[in-house]
């Protein structure tokens, strides 16, 4: 299967005691998801396949068991590991829900004017928060958390998602200065007075 046929569904935590159980940070909202057979994907590597051998929730949290993985050396190993599921596994979403894949490439609108600000690139999961990477077409990086407060539509059909993101926080992103490869801004100087 090629990498466009799998959707991340966590990334895999550090050990849990000394059997080899590791803790899983987990997106989807079905638990079903961690039975069976996932892959694992080493950074932008390819993605393997592990057997679930067991799966239990401990402080709000799933802790899995892979087949071959008995100890916490082994279980280490899988830290940092991306959780991969095939999306044919992934059951329909209800009518008012999208999987966060459906989302990548969408056009991005701002809801109050009209404004197209860019395409939304990326999103990621600090801490569990959903938040959004959309790339403007300057290549400026601007994220939005995707709360609802902030996120007025999402049309899959039109491919466009329209935002009402806080007061001031595109403008941080937009008028950053760059940054020059030795570091240092590359807005013009301002004229000396002895010069």
């Amino acid at each position: 299967m090629s990498d466009d046929t799998y959707i991340e569904i966590g990334l895999v935590g550090r050990p849990h005691g000394l059997r080899g159980e590791v803790g899983v940070d987990f997106w989807a909202d079905s638990p079903d998801l961690l039975r069976g057979t996932l892959w694992l994907r080493p950074g932008r590597g390819a993605p393997r396949p592990h057997t679930v051998a067991a799966v239990r929730r401990h402080q709000g949290r799933p802790l899995v068991l892979f087949e071959g993985i008995a100890d916490r050396s082994a279980a280490e190993t899988l830290r940092g590991m991306h959780v991969l599921v095939p999306k044919d596994r992934l059951p329909a979403p209800d009518e008012d829900e999208v999987y966060l894949h459906e989302l990548l490439g969408l056009r991005v609108v701002l809801h109050d004017t009209d404004a197209p600000l860019g395409t939304l690139d990326d999103v990621q999961m600090p801490g569990g928060q959903e938040v959004w990477s959309i790339r403007t077409p300057d290549g400026k990086e601007v994220l939005l958390p995707a709360v609802e407060e902030f996120v007025a539509s999402i049309d899959l059909d039109a491919g466009e998602v329209r935002i009402t993101p806080p007061p001031g926080l595109i403008e941080l992103y937009l008028e950053a200065p760059t940054k020059s490869a030795a570091g240092e801004s590359e807005e013009p100087a301002e004229p000396r007075a002895d010069g």
